[in-house]
């Protein structure tokens, strides 16, 4: 699906800027009125992250004039596998402010516009005024549901991508158009889909792990965010056919790309003939961070990481005895670990393996069972599964492994 031009041309390119956008320039399709949009656009990157870094670095080279960044987070030496934008000397610092200053040294011509701040239903819509396209670069369906929402109800079109491991997705969902004031604009998204088309529901919770508890290819996210800042150029200037209405898959393993026809969905409860989603909504619920299930197992069963020392003193005496289980995966616990931890990853829980070697090791439960994982979603969904194969005085630790290193043992590496 075909697009005309995002923005209005430029008034005029400086003598410096035809010199540095002067391989843009000789390319027929984008040329002088080409570049001159890319002046006049205004594009908002949400995240300064893996997908953000990339794509903000290749638009702000590209030459698009304004670019807002959305971040409230602070550079982690975690975060340098993968998020190119930043480097060793930005660790501690408002990522937004690193993204900064990157851009600057790329193209001094570019207006940084920072949203140092959570990305929320309060100000989600304040911060989307004003600006031709949106690049999404976040990391949770919360989040995406939102932007999706927030872009649809202000006539935004938006850049999506998502990374996990060796795989990535990138499409262009520009149903918002059609509450675009341009009526070209409007007419040419009439069949354009919004996510909520792609993904009419979110997967229940736990049941795709993060890029924190799941990793991510560090240079994946180059491929995706390039992806995205390929599209946002195509876009703003009206050249090529964008990802409307396609969903573009890669396999980094197989060096894949795949392309798949999304169709706007008439049964869509915010873009569809009949809407049943008329404003922004509860995101966090409707998503949910864990299941109703893990929840409620939860609720009274949750220790702390202090409570978690002064049990493992008391075991170590002989005053008391329970047995600690470490729900991640075998390369996380290579990472770190809780002293006196078994291994059982949270999917032999889902599966019924867990039960004969936790048998063997809790007497048959004589024995208390304790559960964490990283930050304790996991570990409260196998707690869950835990009380319903009658482990009743089961507990897990809140915050896990994380609130651990942060909290009692800061010589372990976390990640």
């Amino acid at each position: 699906m075909s697009l005309p031009p995002l923005v209005e041309p430029a008034d005029e390119l400086s003598i410096d800027e035809v010199r540095r956008y002067s391989r843009h320039l000789i390319i027929p399709d984008v040329g002088m009125a080409g570049q001159k949009r890319l002046k006049n656009a205004k594009v908002l990157v949400i995240g300064a992250g893996g997908l953000g870094s990339p794509a903000l670095l290749y638009l702000a080279a590209a030459g698009v004039g304004t670019l807002g960044i959305v971040e409230f987070d602070e550079v982690d030496e975690s975060n340098l596998q993968r998020q190119v934008i930043h480097g060793q000397s930005d660790i501690g610092r408002p990522k937004a402010e690193s993204a900064r200053d990157s851009i600057a040294e790329i193209n001094p011509y570019v207006e940084v516009v920072l949203h140092n701040e959570r990305l929320d239903n309060d100000n989600v819509e304040r911060i989307f005024r004003g600006y031709d396209l949106i690049v999404d670069g976040t990391d949770n369906f919360a989040t995406r549901y939102m932007v999706n929402d927030a872009a649809y109800f202000l006539g935004i079109p938006y850049i999506w991508g998502s990374i996990y491991r060796f795989d990535g997705q990138a499409s262009v969902f520009a149903a918002g158009l059609r509450n675009s004031d341009n009526a070209e604009l409007a007419a040419a998204a009439a069949d354009a889909p919004c996510y909520r088309c792609l993904y009419p529901e979110p997967p229940p919770p736990g049941m795709v792990p993060s890029c924190a508890e799941g990793g991510v290819l560090g240079v994946l996210c180059a491929s995706i965010g390039a992806i995205q800042g390929t599209e946002a150029i195509k876009t703003l200037t009206g050249i090529g056919e964008p990802l409307v209405g396609k969903l573009m898959i890669y396999d980094a393993l197989e060096m894949e790309y795949r392309k798949l026809k999304v169709r706007r969905d008439p049964n869509c409860a915010l873009c569809g003939d009949h809407p049943t989603v008329s404003s922004l909504i509860d995101y966090d619920s409707f998503c949910g961070a864990v299941s109703i299930e893990a929840a409620d197992a939860a609720a009274g069963a949750t220790i702390s990481v202090v409570q978690l020392e002064h049990m493992l003193k008391e075991r170590a005496e002989g005053s008391k005895d329970f047995v600690l289980v470490d729900v991640r995966e075998p390369n996380e616990y290579e990472i770190n670990k809780i002293p006196g931890s078994v291994l059982i990853p949270k999917g032999e829980f889902l599966n019924g393996n867990a039960f004969d070697q936790l048998g063997e090791l809790t007497g048959n439960g004589s024995k208390q069972l304790v559960l964490h994982c990283k930050s304790g979603v996991r570990s409260a969904e196998a707690l869950a599964i835990a009380k319903g194969a009658g482990y009743a005085d089961a507990v897990h630790v809140g915050g896990g492994v994380v609130a651990w290193v942060n909290q009692i043992d800061p010589s372990q590496p976390s990640y």
